[in-house]
């Protein structure tokens, strides 16, 4: 969906309950578990947060809290939704000149103690929405290492044309790009960064 503006927030809420209950846009749901199906883009990241109990706890809290989100141009709808299967969340994106609306259900998520203990979610998108496809966000603790571990890995086919029609009648049609990078570089000691998303730890 297509906005000269930032929508409003009654705008996008309605938006959310109208496709609550849309199909997701790809056939293979679930496949961020491996392996990776054929004829995708295919997306793997990882980047080493810290050591001990407190740094896995702030960042399972990052996850919770969608804050790979939290960069300009770039807004979660809504950062309190429940990271539980089944929650809808829209991704308001600006581009240039305009702002787009697009459409994620949660499929699975992940939430394992042991010998290495792991929590995130991966999330599916929805028919309004400028990919098809699938991503995951997960941090790992390995107790053995003592190693925490931010992962990010997503299959998605590239970005398609969408059409605005303005509300006087005239069209405009612009190829959106087949990823949003949601950062490329580590801003400071408390934002961990890997390609495609920004995981920012509360310290």
């Amino acid at each position: 969906m297509i906005f000269l503006s930032h929508p409003a927030e009654q705008q996008i809420q309605t938006q959310i309950i109208k496709h609550w209950a849309d199909p997701f846009s790809y056939a293979e749901v679930g496949a961020t578990r491996g392996p990776f199906p054929a004829g995708y883009a295919v997306l793997r990241g990882q980047i080493e947060l810290g050591h001990g109990a407190g740094v896995f706890s702030r960042a399972q809290q990052a996850v919770h809290d969608w804050k790979m989100f939290a960069v300009p141009g770039v807004h979660l709808c809504w950062p309190d939704a429940p990271i539980a299967p089944g929650t809808v969340v829209a991704i308001a994106i600006q581009h240039f000149g305009f702002w787009s609306l697009n459409f994620c259900r949660i499929v699975y998520v992940i939430n394992e103690d042991g010998p290495v203990s792991r929590f995130g979610f991966a999330y599916g998108t929805l028919k309004e929405h400028f990919e098809s496809g699938e991503e995951k966000f997960a941090v790992e603790w390995d107790k053995q290492s003592d190693v925490i571990s931010y992962d990010i890995s997503s299959f998605s086919t590239p970005g398609k044309l969408l059409t605005w029609r303005a509300a006087g009648g005239a069209s405009a049609a612009a190829p959106l790009p087949a990823s949003v990078a949601r950062g490329n570089e580590a801003r400071d000691r408390d934002c961990h960064v890997i390609p495609a998303g920004v995981l920012v730890l509360s310290y």
